[in-house]
């Protein structure tokens, strides 16, 4: 096959060629491959049933337009539209750069200005009566307190807790390999308190609940790997036992990690580093956090407040 059969062949389904090279050449997790995947069949559909615009090749300035205005109508959030906005310009690009098409419908579409939302967090009192919820006798229990306390102790996102291997785990220097987005490491310590949990996890736990050999660290009761949606299920029972009121997400205790080292002095880029984040701004959210804490400790108790 030559190259413009190649070419050609690619360009009846743009996006799907897209997706591939986001894939193959960048890495990107399958998570946000889904992600971009969603945002252009999206505008791929609204083009095609309301413009009539039969190739996305064919895509114009005033098109673009008019799904923004679409959306605003549809009341969509910015945040939502800024990420389809950027998948969008991203998609264009490549095609441009590909010579498929000779210039971007995105070059001067704005990037909507988005409402950053302050990420939900938990008290210090909340998280120790979320930690102090499961059963230890139990060895689901004891599982789940060892995930919940290494959750804390290293702001892990879920998919990284439930996919850690044992190799990633160092017990004598008390860390963990972490592998994150974009298959970047990162090693986290791992705190005395969560040592000791997943120390007395792997020891009595864990034992008790493999089946089949397999090298997850935390495994669900059926002896194989966990998925974050059946962790995620036991965080919230567990806040339903601890009587936590808070409005929690998966990522409640990672956004709880950050704010309360930053509380607590830590510097904020080695709280970056812990995070995984590659850009210092991802984590300079966790510190409108913790001026948001101290204003509402301000107004509560200096009396001239």
């Amino acid at each position: 096959m030559n190259e413009q059969e190649t070419l050609s062949n690619t360009a009846d389904d743009p996006i799907e060629a897209f997706l591939d090279m986001l894939f193959l050449e960048q890495g990107l997790s399958d998570n946000t491959i889904a992600a971009y995947r969603n945002d252009l069949e999206k505008f791929s559909k609204f083009v095609g049933d309301q413009l009539e615009v039969k190739h996305l090749f064919e895509v114009t300035v005033a098109d673009i337009e008019a799904y923004l205005a679409y959306r605003v109508d549809q009341g969509l959030k910015s945040r939502s539209t800024a990420r389809s906005v950027s998948a969008l310009k991203r998609f264009y690009l490549y095609w441009v750069n590909e010579k498929q098409i000779a210039e971007s419908p995105m070059i001067n579409i704005a990037q909507p200005k988005t409402i950053q939302s302050l990420p939900k967090t938990l008290t210090e009192q909340e998280v120790e009566a979320l930690l102090a919820a499961p059963d230890v006798e139990d060895a689901m229990g004891l599982r789940d307190k060892a995930m919940l306390e290494l959750l804390y102790a290293t702001g892990l996102r879920v998919t990284e807790l439930v996919g850690l291997r044992m190799e990633q785990i160092n017990l004598r220097q008390a860390v963990v390999l972490v592998r994150g987005k974009g298959g970047k490491e990162r090693l986290v310590p791992m705190g005395e308190e969560s040592l000791r949990w997943v120390e007395q996890f792997l020891k009595i736990g864990r034992p008790q609940m493999v089946k089949h050999a397999n090298d997850f660290v935390f495994v669900s009761k059926r002896g194989i790997g966990m998925t974050r949606q059946t962790f995620w299920h036991r965080i919230k029972l567990y806040a339903m036992l601890a009587d936590v009121k808070s409005p929690l997400s998966p990522h409640t205790l990672r956004h709880a990690f950050a704010t309360h080292l930053l509380n607590h002095g830590a510097d904020l880029r080695v709280v970056q580093m812990m995070l995984g984040h590659s850009d210092l701004s991802t984590t300079q959210i966790y510190t409108h956090v913790a001026s948001e804490r101290l204003k509402s400790l301000h107004q509560q108790h200096h009396p001239r407040a």
